[in-house]
């Protein structure tokens, strides 16, 4: 149990979700801001970048905010005819992980891919859900430790 004063009400959640295969992303988006809401955590600020790529330059604005504990990433890295698909999300996610760590605050890694169908995708827009409740629990861990965003 977090130390009193220190639940979901005080993580302060901000998502960066990609515009690039918008029909799966926004659903996405709105499925994180519905989890975030269920959990009572506060809704920090929404970032749209053109693709999955730019979410690491737009996570480093958010997590270097005092008012952001964490942050979501949300997209779809859909297979094309070449591996571009696995360098996108290969890159983008060794960056994300870079900058949680950098700033000692968590990411929550909601981007599905590489090598998926966009029925695949599609099926995959609860993941949105999973990647905040990632972030809540991992403020409120690292506030037990007294290491807190």
């Amino acid at each position: 149990m977090p130390p009193k004063g220190k639940n979901a009400e005080n993580v302060r959640v901000a998502i960066v979700a990609s515009e690039y295969n918008y029909d799966v992303t926004l659903l996405m988006l709105e499925r994180a801001k519905e989890e975030i809401a269920f959990l009572g955590a506060t809704p920090g600020p929404v970032v749209k970048t053109p693709g999955v790529y730019d979410i690491p330059l737009a996570a480093k604005a958010l997590f270097g905010r005092t008012d952001v504990d964490g942050v979501v990433a949300l997209g779809a890295v859909i297979e094309g005819e070449t591996q571009h698909d696995e360098v996108v999300m290969n890159q983008a996610a060794r960056k994300l992980t870079d900058l949680s760590v950098e700033f000692g605050k968590p990411l929550g890694l909601g981007i599905s891919g590489p090598g998926e169908t966009r029925l695949q995708a599609q099926d995959r827009i609860e993941n949105a859900a999973n990647a905040v409740r990632a972030v809540v629990k991992m403020v409120r861990r690292l506030r037990e430790l007294g290491s807190a965003p």
